[in-house]
């Protein structure tokens, strides 16, 4: 009996292997109006923001599913929230990374190697180190944005500035902005 399957059995082909067809790092000419060094580049620098994205798409997951106390429902929800704006992220800076003719990073294992975000140990902690770690991971993305966002603008790629600086940035500053008035310490008043 064959291993292979007879054409037009309905029998998938599986076990499938390939040749990889474009290595990450390389950009295909795309007619864009940029050059080859400036696509490469904006690539790059996407790459790097788009593993701290997904990792910190993952730490809201993480602590929306981890969260406890007192403000626990509101956190919850907060913390959802914030993660699925983060996964709108992660595609746009992946479909941008695409349009320039880049390959970008999209296996857990690849952006663990990329990343700078720090990782959060396995356990649970309490909800105002939780809160600390997402706006520590947020300062992390938005520093490498900004950065990233003006040398970019200089080599005049428009569309990634306005991509990490419409998305990426306001989104970050805005999220950081819900996190930290949760850990201000408001008196009780009293009666």
């Amino acid at each position: 009996m064959s291993t292979q399957p007879t054409v037009g059995g309905g029998q998938p082909w599986l076990h499938q292997n390939g040749e990889v067809i474009q290595e990450f790092g390389t950009v295909k000419l795309f007619p864009l109006g940029l050059s080859h060094d400036a696509r490469r580049y904006s690539c790059q620098r996407l790459n790097r923001v788009l593993a701290d994205t997904q990792i910190l798409y993952g730490l809201y997951k993480k602590h929306h599913w981890l969260v406890r106390g007192a403000t626990f429902y509101q956190l919850h929800l907060v913390l959802d929230k914030h993660a699925e704006e983060q996964l709108a992220l992660v595609d746009a800076l992946a479909e941008r990374v695409q349009s320039l003719g880049g390959v970008a990073v999209g296996d857990p294992r690849h952006v663990a190697e990329l990343t700078s975000v720090k990782r959060p140990p396995n356990g649970v902690e309490e909800v105002p180190a939780m809160l600390s770690r997402l706006l520590e991971a947020h300062e992390t993305i938005l520093i490498d944005a900004h950065d990233a966002a003006a040398r970019v603008a200089e080599l005049g790629d428009d569309g990634t500035n306005d991509l990490l600086v419409s998305q990426v940035i306001r989104t970050g500053e805005q999220q950081a902005w819900f996190l930290a008035e949760h850990l201000v310490d408001t008196p009780l008043v009293r009666a």
